[in-house]
């Protein structure tokens, strides 16, 4: 019987050789994770579609880069991060950021009412971009702020200091709704 920890290793193989289906397996291992993940990060659907098929079409070259140290997921996680902020700041250098209203239902507690949801999910569309990725990251996906820093190429401090400026903006756009 096959461990799922040996699958895993049969998968990085494959891909890291360009195996078709290696990567699909990953794909079907990985694909909604990343593409939540992409979604939260780009507050846009079109988007987080383009960033799951780029760390998909890159996965094989990134695979080089994975030692087997913490959980494959995590790894393909920091990836996506890392892929989706990219993006951002190309879209950014061509003014072309379009904010869409994202799906952040998981942000949300299951208790909260569609209304609140909503409510939350305005205001995070509202910010601007490098305070909703510090919040996404930090809040939804559990980064640290030395992790966050890694991936957005800034120091801790201001991954704290744009957490707290998030917290802060997301608070004043939801007082002002109710």
């Amino acid at each position: 019987m096959v461990t799922e920890r040996e699958r895993h290793s049969t998968l990085v193989k494959g891909a890291r050789a360009g195996q078709p289906d290696a990567i699909a397996g990953l794909y079907d291992l990985y694909g909604k994770t990343v593409y939540g993940v992409a979604l939260r990060l780009s507050n846009s659907e079109t988007d987080a579609e383009d960033v799951v098929q780029d760390v998909f079409i890159g996965l094989g070259r990134s695979l080089a880069s994975f030692e087997g140290r913490g959980s494959l997921e995590g790894w393909i996680k920091r990836v996506t991060a890392r892929t989706a902020l990219m993006r951002l700041r190309r879209q950014r250098a061509r003014n072309e950021i379009s904010i869409e209203v994202g799906l952040l239902a998981s942000a949300a507690s299951s208790e909260s009412s569609p209304t609140d949801r909503l409510t939350l999910e305005q205001a995070l569309a509202g910010l601007p971009d490098e305070l909703r990725a510090v919040f996404v990251l930090k809040e939804i996906e559990g980064y640290s702020h030395r992790e966050i820093g890694e991936m957005m190429g800034i120091q801790p401090g201001t991954s704290k200091i744009r957490l707290h400026r998030a917290r802060r903006e997301l608070q004043r756009s939801i007082e002002g709704t109710a």
